[in-house]
């Protein structure tokens, strides 16, 4: 069983220590289902494309796909710790990789981490200790194209697979917010176009966790979490900024 790891561009740039966290949750709760999982991290992976695509630079983004599908094609999964790369290729690679060979089997087996955790390893409790009060924040390409959890725009059960694998660390208190599925206002390319519009969005984000106690925000998205950290360091508040994969880690290491 291989699995490539489809690190993003920021992340292994600014933030490597999700991309090593994932390596670790994986290594745990991977092998836990199959004893001959081993990982690659193809070191010719690039940007997959999303800043051009959301831009419409068409003749850029294409190259960028097709790369893509080259080097994970002969994968068994490939698992990302971001919701929106996943996304990117998911369901927005087919405007340039429609009808290419291994490219639906490429979409299939393309996983977000905390989907790869619940859907395919079915991880039913993440084992450890983090004793303290969590927000997380359900970016929207996670809820809305990756179908994470469940959002305010459709009459559905609520639900929350990144939350459910919260719920099972000792002593963590998960926040209570008044709007859990509100965009940030990242967006990407519109944090730089629209970007007053942009840091409004983040400081009601941050508000809203500051009014229901949290001590530690979260997310599946690395990006969200870069734009509302940035804002929370300019106001100097007192709110700590993790990846769920480094929250993971971090409590096993504590178990």
């Amino acid at each position: 069983m291989r699995i490539g790891l489809f690190i993003p561009c920021y992340v292994d740039q600014f933030y490597p220590n999700v991309g090593m966290a994932t390596v670790e949750v994986l290594e745990r709760y991977g092998r836990a289902k199959f004893s001959d999982l081993t990982f690659d991290f193809p070191e010719a992976q690039t940007c997959c494309g999303q800043p051009m695509a959301n831009v419409g630079c068409v003749q850029e983004t294409a190259p960028l796909a097709k790369r893509f599908l080259e080097i994970f094609k002969d994968y068994d999964y490939v698992v990302c710790p971001s919701g929106s790369c996943t996304a990117m290729v998911r369901h927005h690679y087919e405007d340039y990789l429609a009808g290419q060979p291994g490219f639906e089997e490429l979409k299939s087996k393309t996983f977000e981490l905390c989907e790869f955790l619940h859907d395919v390893l079915q991880v039913e409790q993440i084992e450890g200790k983090f004793p303290h009060q969590v927000g997380l924040h359900n970016s929207c390409h996670g809820l809305r194209e990756l179908r994470l959890g469940s959002d305010s725009e459709r009459v559905t059960e609520p639900f929350s697979k990144v939350r459910k694998l919260l719920e099972g660390l000792e002593g963590i208190t998960l926040s209570d917010l008044t709007r859990p599925d509100e965009c940030c206002g990242f967006g990407g390319t519109f944090a730089v176009s629209e970007e007053a519009v942009s840091c409004m969005m983040g400081e009601d984000r941050i508000h809203d966790h500051e009014q229901a106690g949290t001590e530690v925000l979260t997310a599946a998205d690395m990006s969200c979490l870069m734009h509302l950290s940035g804002l929370i360091n300019r106001r100097k508040k007192p709110i700590q900024v993790m990846h769920v994969a480094e929250i993971f880690a971090s409590s096993m290491n504590d178990a």
